[in-house]
């Protein structure tokens, strides 16, 4: 029905590596995180503008907060924006979308993007993304995005591909999650490794073969409701699949068993933003390496990030490589590579009260 791809956004993650910037009422996806007067799913939503229409976008997020995607993007209508009854992870939440748009245009090209990610060179990823929807013409393809690393990162997921010189797209060989630091050290020597960005593209009929082989239970479901996408009953019918489907990822449940998977390597200012160090790193910085986004006076203080949210004195003295950041009523002072200790102080503070988290 249209040349132009779908672009299909998730929107449903908690961001509890944020924490307590990020909570549940309100995740790091809604959050204006660069302080540029555009949250991370506006700014996602303006990044695919130049290569997609606003009635080309499907934005899919858990049910709660819908008003908040309505509130932030005003030019999506209501049937644009998929509800989801309760997290059911990454296979799930694609599924539903393409099948909802394969069954109005069974000859769609899908762009499937996280809503939180950093884009910094915005030319550089529409080139990769035309590339993407080229390469994955070919009937059953999927196509991934991997960025190419600069360091051993242990935060990320990476791809192994086959090289072949002269091409752009590479068949991959292997997934591999989060490594250890030597085992990234590995990965990043040997040249044929990169990160998993978490971005894909596809046809939606190779995504919708991929189920039927990989992941046939979630398949059927989706398969017995297509009659009832982009209808009155589409709802309804959504609030039970949720309850017949399991919690899985596209990478475990059909990107690692495809044989037909593609990763295009590029390196476009890329980041997760999946962790306070990670915001760290893209913010400016002073000339004792911290960031500051605070009424603050810093003593003896280098490599921290000072983040609050009223106009009250900090006063910081001593301080390396720590975080002290306050959000409503909580105040969260660590080092600032706690990321693997947050979503246990975020469980510790559920103990104490919902109204913390």
């Amino acid at each position: 029905m249209s040349n132009k791809p779908y672009i299909v956004i998730m929107a449903g993650g908690i961001g509890s590596r944020f924490w307590p910037y990020s909570r549940r009422h309100k995740p790091k996806q809604f959050l204006d995180v660069l302080g540029n007067g555009r949250t991370l799913l506006q700014m996602t939503f303006d990044r695919f503008s130049d290569i997609a229409d606003p009635e080309q976008f499907l934005i899919i997020t858990y049910s709660k907060y819908i008003d908040q995607v309505k509130e932030q993007l005003p030019e999506l209508e209501d049937h644009q924006i998929l509800s989801e009854p309760s997290r059911k992870n990454t296979a799930t939440c694609i599924a539903y979308a393409t099948y909802k748009i394969f069954s109005q245009d069974p000859e769609a090209d899908l762009i499937i993007t996280p809503a939180d990610h950093l884009v910094l060179e915005g030319e550089k990823f529409i080139e990769t993304m035309n590339l993407a929807l080229r390469v994955a013409q070919k009937p059953d393809r999927l196509v991934t995005i991997g960025i190419t690393p600069d360091r051993p990162e242990t935060g990320y997921g990476y791809i192994q591909y086959i090289d072949r010189d002269g091409e752009e797209a590479f068949k991959v060989k292997t997934f591999t999650e989060k490594p250890n630091a030597a085992l990234a050290k590995t990965f990043l020597e040997s040249g044929d490794f990169v990160w998993n960005s978490g971005i894909f593209v596809w046809k939606a009929e190779s995504l919708i073969n991929a189920l039927r082989l990989h992941l046939q239970d979630l398949a059927e479901v989706f398969e017995e409701g297509l009659p009832q996408f982009n209808t009155k009953t589409e709802l309804d019918f959504i609030q039970k699949a949720y309850t017949q489907v399991k919690s899985i990822s596209i990478d475990y449940g059909v990107m690692e068993k495809s044989e037909d998977v593609y990763v295009i390597p590029s390196d476009f200012g890329w980041s997760d933003l999946g962790s306070w160090t990670s915001l760290y790193e893209i913010r400016e910085q002073d000339e004792n390496k911290n960031v500051v986004e605070a009424n603050a006076l810093l003593y003896d203080t280098k490599t921290s990030f000072i983040k609050t949210d009223s106009d009250r004195l900090v006063v910081v003295r001593g301080l390396e490589n720590y975080l002290v950041n306050e959000e409503d009523n909580v105040l969260l002072i660590c080092p600032i590579d706690s990321e693997s200790e947050i979503r246990q102080f975020v469980a510790d503070a559920k103990k104490k009260g919902v109204k913390f988290i």
